[in-house]
């Protein structure tokens, strides 16, 4: 059984762990949008996880009569993803052209499988109270997130070195995340 602050250790884990990705898109994403639509585009972004974590617990509900340790097993996922942005580390990031805050939400979905691959597994492993702390960590997080990217946006070139240094470091985040699926659900 986890303390309070364990879990809110492993839910900001597992939020920086598969939002890392996300952030420097996001962030480079703001470089070419105008600075008076930030707050729609942040919004945006905040709706997109919060319709990833609705959907992460509703599958995790869904997975409620499978055996806990069995859950487990789906650390497979971020270790396939790992194993993915590994394979595909030297390819150049794709650049950002499109803004707005249909875009940011349709990207926030479309980059938000690494987070499902977690988050399904995290929630399926808490009970009630620990699954609304970590919802509640992840709001948190997520505000942090909106409000660092915004303010990176002030220097375009830490941004465009995160996108280009984010691919060398984002298999090993994928395969940390993974172990972490394993010993949260008491798989091992």
């Amino acid at each position: 059984m986890h303390t309070i602050p364990g879990v809110v250790v492993v839910a900001a884990l597992a939020f920086f762990g598969t939002m890392f990705d996300n952030f420097f898109a996001f962030a480079a994403q703001l470089v070419v949008t105008d600075r008076s639509r930030y707050r729609r585009v942040g919004w945006a972004q905040a709706l997109g996880v919060a319709t990833l974590m609705v959907l992460a617990g509703g599958v995790g509900s869904l997975l409620a009569p499978i055996p806990l340790p069995w859950v487990g097993l789906l650390a497979i996922a971020p270790w396939a993803l790992g194993w993915h942005a590994w394979r595909h580390r030297a390819e150049p990031a794709r650049e950002q052209f499109r803004r707005g805050a249909i875009t940011t939400f349709t990207l926030t979905l479309a980059l938000g499988g690494d987070n499902l691959a977690v988050w399904i597994p995290l929630l399926r492993a808490s009970g009630v109270v620990h699954s609304v702390v970590t919802v509640l960590t992840f709001v948190l997080c997520e505000a942090l997130f909106v409000v660092s990217a915004q303010a990176l946006t002030l220097h375009p070139r830490i941004v465009k070195w995160g996108d280009e240094h984010a691919a060398g470091l984002t298999p090993w985040v994928y395969f940390a995340l993974g172990v972490l699926i394993l010993f949260e659900c008491g798989t091992v």
